[in-house]
């Protein structure tokens, strides 16, 4: 029987061992395998795919963006005036960007001081020293200046936190609004190369001050300038100080007139301070010109002529409606509001009631003016007649159970024809003409004329006050029914009938244009055709009888416009179809009105002119106070044509 031989047996089992594979562990490589493979995935996707996102997170993270505002455009009159320009308020600023190393510099000193003094370990936070070591620079520049202009100022800590917080990177103002004494001062003596820098800011200039201050408008400051076009706006954006629009022409064409803003882009370090030069710049651009229909030299005579009283007057090229004058009393100096308006001239304004355009806003009873839109339609309804008496006027007449009196010149005018009824300016005909046309078709003449609506000129805030009253609108506003004594107030102009002087003067307008509608601009083009509109309506005849009656109303003798027909107020050549009126606003005041255009047999230019009386009660007749305000204008106007016509003649050569 053969040995066993076990050393044999046993090796043989371990080679059979090691050569066989656990499916087990086979499978845990496969998913290893896969585990690696997602990961390098996802890695390749973030590193690849992602990218713009990093890129995004890092640019707002290190970039900053600063914006300054445009100078806004000039507004100029129809001659190409100055009226609205740009000039520079000068400051004195600190880039405080610039103060890195020297504020890390002051914190260290304020450390050794501390510990110094105390002789304690134990400081103050580090926020603290940090404020205290910003206040401390700044205020050792701010004590160059002072040095200089031998001022006292001090640093408002406040406002210097509140600065490095928020608008690190726009200049820090130490010093505003310095004189042209101070400035040389300055420019002369701080370095070139320092923090500290005389700034120019743009700031509104209005060199005419006070005048067409309602028309023009003013600005304020705005902090939301808006840089249009330009990259970054997904970044962190410091903006500086532009202005806005706020009344008048400068608040109707903001848009137009802004400048176009401009801005650089910087890279900044982890603390916030720029790192020069900027990745990106555009330069600021200057806004658009506005050329108005205005002529500054009409306007500063409306504007003497007005004075201290209280009033408004309006002037219209009756072609093409260019508002020649806009002027309303009180008023106020537009230099006072740039940049920004005090308290004390604010207070000036409430108490003189000066915000109000009078021009515009301004509502009164026309009074006797209004007899001209009596006039036409009595004449469209068949009531009155050129050639024929309406009513023997014997200085009143009763309407009702109560007498209207005749209150212009000596009254008792007796049998009146249509052109006297005009020039005298009768009330008893125009209380017997409106009788017979009715309330209706006197409001109907109005409303055809527009002067229930807006005029439409291009400024913010004109109101909807007027009236044109009749049965329907009594009954609805007072809850009351129409009488016959209202009739007769409506006739003449009176009663609960609301206008303002643009109204009026674009009611004249039309009618020397013989059409129902002016639509009043204030921008002027040189080639603007003339105005088209509906034709009033009236004969030949019917017309030549009302400008016949309104040149009477400044030539007749018994005119109530002759104040304005002595010598030293005559324009040679020229003659002038009017109509005066004397409105009273019962209990407050009476207004003095005159509508007119000339030349009365070819018109060129009509106004409304509307002057308040200051004592209740008081005679504010229309041919004293507010002719001669027109009479002015209309002077200078046609001065200014005949200079103008004499300019283009050549002299001839001598051989």
């Amino acid at each position: 029987m053969p040995a066993f031989d076990s050393s044999s047996d046993h090796s043989g089992s371990l080679l059979e061992s090691h050569r066989g594979y656990d499916p087990r562990i086979v499978f845990f490589y496969f998913i290893l395998a896969g585990m690696l493979l997602t990961l390098a995935i996802g890695l390749g996707y973030q590193q690849l795919s992602k990218v713009g996102e990093y890129d995004h997170a890092e640019r707002q993270q290190n970039q900053r963006r600063v914006v300054v505002p445009g100078p806004r455009g000039n507004i100029y009159d129809r001659n190409n005036k100055l009226l609205v320009g740009n000039t520079h308020r000068f400051s004195v600023v600190l880039h405080l960007d610039e103060l890195k190393g020297e504020i890390e510099k002051m914190r260290w000193q304020i450390r050794r001081n501390f510990v110094a003094a105390s002789g304690k370990d134990d400081l103050p936070r580090t926020s603290q020293i940090e404020q205290i070591s910003r206040v401390t620079l700044v205020q050792s520049y701010l004590d160059q200046l002072n040095a200089i202009l031998h001022r006292h100022e001090q640093v408002d800590s406040r406002a210097l936190r509140r600065h490095f917080e928020r608008e690190l990177l726009l200049p820090y103002t130490l010093l505003d609004g310095l004189d042209d004494n101070e400035t040389a001062r300055l420019l002369e003596r701080l370095p070139v190369n320092s923090p500290l820098q005389v700034y120019a800011a743009p700031t509104r200039w209005y060199p005419y001050a006070s005048a067409a201050a309602h028309t023009l408008g003013y600005v304020r400051p705005d902090a939301e300038v808006e840089a249009e076009g330009f990259p970054g706006a997904d970044l962190t954006t410091f903006k500086m100080k532009g202005t806005t629009g706020r009344d008048g022409l400068e608040k109707w064409f903001d848009s137009h007139l802004q400048g176009v803003a401009g801005g650089r882009i910087f890279r900044v370090d982890p603390t916030g301070y720029k790192i020069n030069p900027p990745l990106e710049q555009r330069a600021p651009k200057r806004g658009n010109p506005l050329v108005t229909s205005l002529d500054i030299d009409l306007q500063l005579i409306a504007e003497e002529g007005l004075g201290d009283q209280k009033g408004a007057a309006v002037a219209i090229d009756v072609a093409t409606g260019e508002v020649l004058v806009l002027a309303s009393k009180p008023d106020y100096d537009l230099n006072e509001f740039s940049p920004r308006a005090t308290k004390a001239v604010v207070e000036k304004m409430n108490a003189t009631g000066a915000w109000n355009n009078l021009a515009m806003n301004g509502f009164y009873p026309p009074g006797s003016t209004f007899k001209i839109l009596t006039t036409i339609a009595g004449l469209r309804h068949g009531t009155i007649k050129t050639d024929e008496p309406l009513v023997n006027c014997t200085g009143y007449m009763k309407v009702g159970n109560r007498l209207y009196p005749c209150d212009v010149g000596n009254g008792r005018h007796g049998h009146v024809l249509l052109r006297d009824a005009i020039s005298w300016s009768c009330d008893v005909y125009y209380y017997e003409a409106g009788l017979r046309m009715t309330p209706d078709v006197l409001a109907a003449e109005a409303r055809r004329f527009r002067l229930d609506h807006r005029t439409g000129i291009e400024l913010p805030n004109e109101q909807s006050r007027m009236i044109i009253p009749d049965p329907a609108w009594k009954k609805n506003e007072r809850g009351t029914s129409w009488v016959p004594g209202d009739t007769a107030n409506v006739s003449i102009g009176q009663g609960d009938v609301l206008l303002s002087p643009l109204q009026m003067a674009c009611f004249v307008a039309s009618v020397a244009r013989n059409e129902v509608y002016t639509q009043p601009t204030l921008i002027h083009r040189p080639d603007a055709p003339r105005q088209q509109h509906e034709s009033i309506g009236l004969t030949p005849e019917q017309r030549i009888a009302i400008i016949e009656g309104m040149e009477g109303t400044v030539t007749n003798p018994r005119g109530t416009a002759r104040t304005i027909n002595l010598p030293k107020l005559r324009i040679p050549g020229i003659t002038i179809a009017g109509k005066t009126g004397t409105a009273q606003v019962p209990g407050r005041k009476n207004v003095a009105w005159f509508i007119c255009f000339a030349p009365a047999e070819n018109p060129e230019i009509a106004m409304a002119v509307a002057v308040e009386g200051d004592t209740a009660g008081e005679d504010y007749y229309g041919g004293t106070y507010a002719a001669p305000i027109a009479n002015a204008v209309m002077a200078k106007y046609f001065e200014k044509k005949n200079n103008a016509a004499a300019n283009l003649v050549t002299p001839a050569k001598s051989p």
